[in-house]
């Protein structure tokens, strides 16, 4: 059996694979054209390393690695929308904007409106009340004879909020004022580089080391006598921030199948700061997370701080992560993400300042194996970083320039994790299934807790399966009430109007990106599943389980024209990362 080669049992093989259709993707970044066999062709071989894939064919440049840019991206028509004044159905509130280009004539917005996608509205069952009012897909449900928006009699509106964070009015002001106090983290980052020059000054001569965070004695005195808040990193599974698809109604599912820590999206800091509402919707967390960090990413300890600070004085968060990993060009061409694995004087900083902000909070690292393949410099980074007072590490097993090929590497990551004395270090890569899970606990005794990432998009309920060390193998009925389940967060989350839809249906395909990779348990020659091994072109026990492991990214919209809807004129679909590679 050749190697990289998921086997399929052989009564569920399509015995004529060379003759299914082939999908035409274009790419107009690179001023070229893809022909390609499958979507994943068009998303990135795992097999690459720089090189062009075999199977498209290029006409100029190498392939750009890590996402699809300039990708066709729906876009509706925001003059057609109903003003805000009319959301309820009643005609006499009055817009008080003089030059509101939305539409104001409530019949003919009606008239004109798409019809209604279902009897029950997702969010008016969830929540007893509908915000989105008239223009909901689902209106019907929750309109009177009179055509106004009504409320459920057993409606709370404070039980029913169950999102909190983000960004208020009052502060987006501030910030753009430039009116917010940020004295706090501009001294701590003075001193950090005070602390830094001190002891280049000394040639590091032997002085005793504080380990974890530094608590000025001053405000010790004027702090409260409440118990400080602390995460505990011990033998948890933590889901990975997870650009995209990590979104809020993903996490809940997650939630739900036993993932004991969630973190938001990576979220930079210079859009943080300047309070945009777009990044700063990255930091909203659910009632159902418990534990849950906010991930930061920048190049600037000034900036970072900053964002640091603002974060945590606004919004609840447990712990903040700070990204040293990310391989995307863009932010390691500005000196953040992995680059910052090469810039250590300005990671000192970072640390230092933002270890000191909130002692509540712990301020955790995320990083990568190094910046190249044939030279890791974790080892050497991970005790700084416990030295400068950061409360956890995680450590993925890949470099920057591996990215998603090649499987990670956890020999070296117990070679790291044993030269850390005090801090909890979390694993993460390649985790599919409990066997892999207990694989990697066993290679790695020094490791604390395991993060997973790709394996839970894949198959979410990962996490079920490792705390229980048994396999689930869900029917396509239970897979698809799942997708269903996920429709219903996203709607509550963005909305049942028409964007809220969109939002909802390119979140979803993007996620079934991944899904599709599942292969159920059943169907396995060899089991389990690994998560970087291509498997055989095979059908499932079912049209709809078939439908759910096609590549082809037209079966991933006809699945959620089932749950959505169709799709809008002209609509085409092009995943956004290509790191779910094999």
């Amino acid at each position: 059996m050749e190697p990289g080669i998921c086997y399929i049992k052989p009564e569920y093989l399509i015995a004529d694979a060379d003759k299914q259709p082939k999908l035409i993707g274009t790419q107009e970044s690179n001023k070229r054209e893809l022909v390609c066999e499958t979507a994943d062709d068009l998303i990135e071989g795992g097999e690459q390393t720089g090189k062009e894939n075999k199977r498209c064919k290029t006409n100029k440049k190498e392939r750009k690695r890590g996402q699809n840019k300039n990708r066709p991206v729906y876009k509706e028509d925001r003059t057609l929308h109903l003003c805000n004044s009319l959301l309820m159905g009643s005609t006499e509130k009055r817009c008080s904007l003089e030059n509101c280009r939305y539409v104001h004539d409530l019949q003919q917005y009606m008239a004109n409106k798409q019809p209604d996608l279902g009897d029950r509205c997702p969010v008016f069952d969830a929540k007893g009340y509908c915000h989105r009012g008239v223009t909901c897909r689902f209106a019907n449900a929750h309109l009177d004879k009179h055509g106004r928006n009504v409320k459920r009699e057993d409606y709370d509106e404070i039980k029913a909020k169950t999102t909190c964070n983000g960004i208020t009015t009052e502060l987006q002001v501030r910030l753009r004022k430039h009116d917010y106090d940020f004295s706090k983290s501009k001294g701590l980052v003075k001193q950090a580089e005070e602390t830094r020059d001190l002891r280049k000054c000394q040639k590091f001569e032997s002085v005793e080391k504080p380990i974890g965070f530094v608590v000025d004695e001053e405000e010790i005195k004027g702090r409260d006598t409440k118990p400080l808040r602390s995460v505990d990193f011990a033998s948890k599974l933590i889901l990975s921030p997870l650009t995209t698809v990590g979104n809020l109604p993903f996490r809940r599912i997650c939630k739900e199948f036993g993932a004991d820590i969630t973190c938001g999206e990576m979220a930079c800091c210079v859009p943080l700061v300047k309070g945009l509402t777009q990044e700063w919707a990255l930091t909203k967390r659910h009632e159902s997370e418990d534990v849950f960090g906010i991930q930061l990413c920048g190049n600037s300890p000034n900036i970072v701080a900053q964002a640091a600070q603002l974060v945590q004085e606004t919004t609840e968060v447990d712990y903040l992560d700070l990204n040293i990993g990310c391989p995307i060009d863009l932010i390691y061409q500005q000196g953040g993400g992995s680059a910052l694995m090469r810039r250590t004087n300005i990671l000192e900083l970072i640390v230092r300042s933002c270890a000191n902000l909130n002692t509540k909070i712990p301020f955790t690292v995320k990083m990568r194996t190094g910046v190249y393949a044939d030279k890791s410099t974790a080892h050497d980074l991970m005790p700084l970083v416990e030295e400068w007072g950061a409360a956890a590490v995680t450590l993925h097993g890949r470099s920057r320039e591996q990215r998603y090929t090649k499987n990670a590497n956890w020999t070296y990551i117990e070679e790291c994790a044993a030269k850390v004395k005090t801090i909890p270090v979390v694993g993460n890569g390649d985790i599919l299934s409990y066997e892999d899970y207990n694989e990697k606990r066993d290679i790695a005794p020094h490791v604390s807790s395991v993060m997973i990432g790709r394996g839970a998009l894949i198959k979410p309920w990962i996490f079920q399966e490792i705390k229980q060390q048994k396999h689930w193998s869900p029917t396509s009925s239970e897979r698809f009430e799942l997708l269903r389940k996920y429709v219903n967060y996203g709607l509550e989350h963005w909305g049942s109007d028409t964007k809220g839809v969109e939002n909802t249906r390119r979140f979803l395909l993007e996620w079934q990106s991944f899904l599709y990779r599942y292969i159920p348990y059943e169907l396995l020659l060899k089991p389990p599943q690994k998560i970087n091994e291509r498997p055989q072109q095979f059908r499932g026990r079912d049209e709809m389980e078939t439908l759910m492991s096609s590549p082809n990214a037209q079966d991933w919209v006809k699945l959620s024209e089932m749950l959505l809807g169709p799709v809008p004129e002209g609509f085409t679909f092009v995943p956004k990362h290509k790191a779910n590679a094999y």
